[in-house]
This record gives C-alpha cells, sequence and structure tokens, in this order.
C-alpha cells in the first residue's frame, strides 16, 4: 500500500480548529516551535492542524515546521478575511487563484509588490488542489447557514495591517489595481504561506469567509459570525475537501 499524503490544515482563528479537533480520528497532540499541532485523520485520511496565528512571520514559521517537521504534501489554510473585491458580500467565500502581499514595497531596488530575489509578485494556488477546494466550497455554501453566499475566486492580498476603515481599503485596492493586482479580499497571513509553500514546492490553496467588507461597516458580531457561519463552513469544506482528495 502506497503511503497517503499528509495534509496540513491551517486554521486562522481558534473556534476554526476546534471544530475540526472534534472531527479528528485518534487525535493526537504534538508541540514544537511554541505551538501546538493535532495529528490524526478525517475521511480516513492523515492530517494535521495547526494554527497560523496572526501576521505573516508566524503563519510562515508555522508553515515551515509543518513541512520541516512534519512532512506534510501539502497545505490548506481556512479562515475569514475583508472582502475588498466587487461584488465579494459578507458571508460570501474566497478561494484563492494566487496571492501578493500589500506591504511589501523594495522599491526603488525592485517593483513594488515583487518579492526581492524572487523575481515574481504573486504567488499562484495549486492549480489541481485549488479545483478541488472550489468544489468543496461549493458544495460547503450550498449547504450553509447563508442562502444568498456566493463562492468567488482570485487575487487575496496580505499584509502586516488590520484593514478595517474605508478610506484605508479604498486607497489599498486602487493601488493594487492600478499595479495590476486587484484584489478579491485582504488578510494578514496568505501570500506568506503562500511564498513558503513555494519554496518547498508543496502544494497550497486557501479558501477565506468574508466576515466584513474590510470598512467602515465592519461586521457588529465577530464572534457570533465565526461561531454560526465561518466555523460552520470551515468545517464543511475540509470534510468535502478530504472526501474529494
Amino acid at each position: 500500500m502506497t503511503q497517503q499524503t499528509l495534509t496540513a490544515i491551517l486554521s486562522a482563528l481558534a473556534e476554526e480548529q476546534h471544530g475540526l479537533i472534534a472531527l479528528l480520528q485518534e487525535p493526537r497532540c504534538v508541540q514544537r516551535a511554541g505551538r501546538e499541532f493535532w495529528c490524526g485523520s478525517l475521511a480516513g485520511k492523515p492530517v494535521v492542524l495547526a494554527l497560523s496565528r496572526i501576521g505573516k512571520v508566524a503563519a510562515a514559521t508555522t508553515t515551515a515546521t509543518l513541512i520541516e517537521a512534519f512532512g506534510v504534501g501539502r497545505v490548506v489554510f481556512t479562515g475569514v478575511a475583508g472582502g475588498v473585491g466587487d461584488g465579494v458580500a459578507v458571508g460570501d467565500l474566497v478561494v484563492g487563484s494566487d496571492f501578493v502581499q500589500h506591504d511589501m514595497d523594495a522599491s526603488p531596488l525592485f517593483p513594488r509588490y515583487e518579492i526581492p530575489l524572487y523575481g515574481q509578485t504573486r504567488f499562484p494556488a495549486d492549480a489541481a488542489l485549488m479545483v478541488l477546494l472550489l468544489q468543496a466550497s461549493q458544495a460547503a455554501v450550498a449547504h450553509g447557514p447563508l442562502r444568498a453566499a456566493r463562492v468567488h475566486q482570485g487575487l487575496i492580498a496580505s499584509g502586516d495591517r488590520f484593514v478595517n476603515g474605508a478610506a484605508e481599503a479604498a486607497a489599498l485596492v486602487q493601488a493594487l489595481t492600478r499595479g495590476g493586482h486587484p484584489p478579491l479580499a485582504v488578510e494578514m497571513e496568505g501570500a506568506a504561506v503562500a511564498q513558503v509553500c513555494a519554496d518547498y514546492a508543496v502544494p497550497f490553496a486557501a479558501v477565506r469567509t468574508i466576515s466584513d467588507r474590510a470598512d467602515d461597516t465592519a461586521h457588529v458580531d465577530f464572534p457570533q459570525f465565526v461561531k454560526e457561519v465561518a466555523s460552520v463552513y470551515a468545517r464543511s469544506v475540509i470534510n468535502s475537501l478530504m472526501v474529494l482528495l
């Protein structure tokens, strides 16, 4: 029997991880790099669950540990984000086609947003894994808590800054779009995880539940939204994905 690929499932929020741990078969907690990693299986397939923590450096550390210490063969990220693209509403899901760091600016040495010494600005999701994640996301929305929710696919922008003002969000989107990188959502980890996975040639894909519009109309009850919407989608998406893998 061939050995099954170990899948890492990164969660942005503890509430999402707790829901997945509850589904984990033969759970075992391993501590490394000051983090807890939950090993076990979902749908009969080996997985390791971890919290990315907040920000690009923390997420990169978690990802590198998953690859180096656990030998994961693919990484899937589920979390929340602010919607900034046209038609991207609260409760929708965004599957990342590629990822950009909106706060990367090493100009004039390198073009704005380009990662120094990489010669690229965006890091794409793994095509095959992304297709499966899209299918899992569409299935989750079809049976999810919000009837009008939609699944989008496109660029996700990451940065070490919590974007929550209308003027700031508009300026960020305008600058990215002017540079040829119009985003659908903004968050704080995905592009860093994508870069680490690219370094190790490990397939990566991510889905984000839109919790707000990254402006002055931010969701008024975030904990309730996470409990009743985001964590529900996370469990449903991952369950469907593990069956498809």
